[in-house]
C-alpha cells in the first residue's frame, strides 16, 4: 500500500547516505559501488519526496559539521536526529502533522542517545567523537551555562544520576515519554496494541542486552579477582 511504499522509498534514502558515509569514513569501494547502484531510486526519490530529502541531506551536513568542532551539547546534536526523523515521521502534510513530527523528533533523539550510549566506552577507548564523553567526566558547568551552550534537563538529571548508566536511562525515559504522548494522541486504531508493545517495550531491547553484557563482565571481572 501506499505507507508501505513510503516506507520503503524512505529506507533508501537513509541507506543511501550511509553508504556514501560508509564511503568516505572507510574509503570501502563496496560502498560505493552499492551506492551507484541506487542513483536511479535515488534521483526518483528526490523528485517525490523533495521535503524527506532535504531533511536528510541537512542532517548528514549539520552531523558533520557538530562532529568536526567536538560539539559536546547532547540536545544539539541528537536534535539533528531528531528533526531529520520528525521530518520523515511527516508523511503528509495534514491535520496530524505536528504530532508525527514530534514523535518522530523524540523518536530521533532517543536513537542517537542509544547509540551514543551503545558506544560509549568503545569511543572512550579509541579517541572517536561521542558527546556522552565530556557528560562522563566530572567538569565545571558554570562556562557552558555562561555561553548557554546546555540544556538545563540534561545537566538536573546528571547531578541527580549516580552514574553514566543512570542518567542515559532517564534520558532515554524521557525522550520515550514524549513520543508516548504524541502516539497517543494519533488516530491510531489498527494494530494500535502492537505499535504501543513496540513503544513502551520493544525499544528498550538494546538497553536491556547492553546492561545483560555488563553484568556478565562484571561476573567475569569478579571471578577472575577470586583467583
Amino acid at each position: 500500500n501506499d505507507a508501505t511504499k513510503y516506507a520503503a522509498d524512505m529506507n533508501l534514502i537513509v541507506a543511501y547516505h550511509n553508504l556514501i558515509d560508509d564511503w568516505k569514513d572507510e574509503k570501502a569501494y563496496t560502498k560505493k559501488a552499492f551506492a551507484k547502484m541506487l542513483d536511479k531510486d535515488y534521483a526518483r526519490v528526490i523528485e517525490k519526496y523533495p521535503r524527506q530529502v532535504h531533511a536528510v541531506e541537512e542532517f548528514m551536513r549539520k552531523t558533520d559539521e557538530v562532529e568536526a568542532r567536538g560539539e559536546t551539547n547532547l540536545d544539539v546534536v541528537a536534535g539533528l536526529t531528531g528533526e531529520m526523523l520528525g521530518e520523515i515521521f511527516c508523511w503528509r502534510e495534514d491535520e496530524w502533522q505536528e504530532e508525527l513530527r514530534t514523535l518522530g523528533f523524540y523518536m530521533g533523539k532517543f536513537i542517537y542517545i542509544m547509540d551514543a550510549y551503545e558506544d560509549l566506552e568503545k569511543d572512550k577507548k579509541e579517541g572517536n567523537y561521542n558527546p556522552l564523553k565530556a557528560m562522563s567526566e566530572e567538569k565545571d558547568y558554570e562556562e557552558d551555562r555562561r555561553k548557554k551552550e546546555y540544556n538545563p534537563l540534561v545537566y538536573a538529571m546528571r547531578e541527580s544520576a549516580d552514574d553514566m548508566d543512570t542518567l542515559c536511562r532517564l534520558l532515554l525515559t524521557s525522550m520515550m515519554s514524549e513520543c508516548a504522548k504524541s502516539f497517543e494522541r494519533l488516530p491510531i486504531l489498527l494494530h494500535a496494541d502492537i505499535l504501543r508493545n513496540v513503544l513502551y517495550s520493544g525499544v528498550w531491547s538494546k538497553y536491556e542486552y547492553l546492561q545483560l553484557k555488563k553484568r556478565k563482565a562484571e561476573e567475569k571481572n569478579k571471578k577472575k579477582a577470586r583467583k
